[in-house]
């Protein structure tokens, strides 16, 4: 398991003035830096550190995002008046309810 496979991002913090690293795998995790680039540095050197601490008590690991296998397919629970309504646009638009669905969540 390499820490180079996990998901991390660099945004700017308002609230603190400076730029925060983040990784998606571990959510309760940051490093606040006045670079991104030390953001990012700082972000993969905690998770490094939590995984090395994570593997050392047992502990389950998360499995980067990018390893993770997707089927492609969600089920998705809507009121059947907002269902109505996607279904009248697919027909006008001679599309199939799933085009119509995947091509807004795209959007």
């Amino acid at each position: 398991m390499s820490v180079d496979h996990y998901t991390y991002r660099v945004t700017w913090s308002a609230e603190d003035g400076e730029h925060v690293g983040l990784c998606a795998e571990f959510p309760s995790l940051s490093w606040l830096s006045k670079t991104p680039e030390a953001a990012l540095k700082g972000i993969r050197r905690v998770v490094s550190e939590a995984v090395a601490d994570m593997q050392a008590a047992g502990e389950a690991i998360p499995v980067p995002l990018a390893e993770k296998h997707y089927s492609g397919e969600f089920r998705v629970r809507i009121p059947p008046q907002v269902h109505r309504a996607l279904a009248t646009e697919a027909a006008e638009q001679g599309v199939s309810l799933n085009r119509l669905a995947s091509a807004k969540l795209a959007a």
